[in-house]
């Protein structure tokens, strides 16, 4: 169906006499990458906020065409380095100034969990999938949100989270598929937790009208209490 030359798609039309070229010049970018990473404060690698994803996609692009395209002198690109990198080191220093101009850069944290429930309030503004969240949660050994006082989603989408001592843990929503799962209201007893907001009512309020106070859904699952295990 294709017709394809691989010989003259991979090797052919190669300058040979440019591949030394390419391999010094991909390592001095590459040595480059490394000092303005370094000079730019970061000592690891996490999630990036972003404005962190901008300034490496700026890098990148500035970095990686000079590698192997010889009519792009390296000195070009390292005036992009400096210029991102001024860029860069500018707008940090008015962000720890300000802060909206810290908020306008990398967003705002947001409050997810609340008294072991979802902030319902924060719905519309939250871009984190359930499925992404309740990962997170798993993650740090949460069995339900009744084990949660407070989850904040931070910038660089991380999850902060607050726990209730033992002697507080609330009823919650289970957040592992197994106990995640909705219930018929005519065969279960006791404590149930809506699956959209983690609101916990009684059965017989349930029963008698299965719309959830909080928002209105009316799906519910088996709530769980049980106490944290490290």
């Amino acid at each position: 169906m294709f017709d394809v030359d691989i010989k003259n798609l991979l090797i052919e039309s190669i300058e040979w006499h440019f591949i030394g070229e390419i391999v010094v010049r991909t390592a001095i970018m590459f040595l480059m990458i490394l000092l303005v990473l370094r000079l730019s404060g970061k000592r690891g690698v996490r999630q990036l906020t972003l404005f962190e994803v901008a300034i490496i996609l700026g890098l990148g692009s500035a970095a990686g065409d000079p590698m192997f395209q010889e009519d792009i002198p390296i000195f070009h690109a390292l005036v992009v380095f400096a210029v991102v990198m001024a860029i860069y080191k500018t707008l940090t220093w008015l962000a720890s100034k300000s802060l909206s101009v810290h908020r306008i850069l990398e967003g705002k944290e947001m409050a997810v969990v609340e008294n072991g429930v979802f902030s319902v309030r924060n719905e519309k503004d939250n871009d984190f999938s359930t499925v992404e969240f309740f990962a997170e949660l798993r993650n740090q050994s949460i069995e339900h949100l009744g084990q949660i006082r407070t989850a904040i989603l931070e910038t660089d989408g991380t999850i902060s989270v607050l726990f209730y001592p033992d002697h507080e843990v609330k009823f919650g929503l289970p957040l592992f598929p197994e106990a995640y799962q909705e219930v018929d209201l005519s065969r279960c007893n006791g404590p149930l937790a809506c699956m959209h907001c983690g609101c916990i009512q009684q059965h017989n309020s349930v029963l008698h009208d299965p719309t959830c106070p909080r928002c209105q859904h009316d799906k519910w699952v088996v709530a769980l209490n049980t106490k944290r295990t490290v």
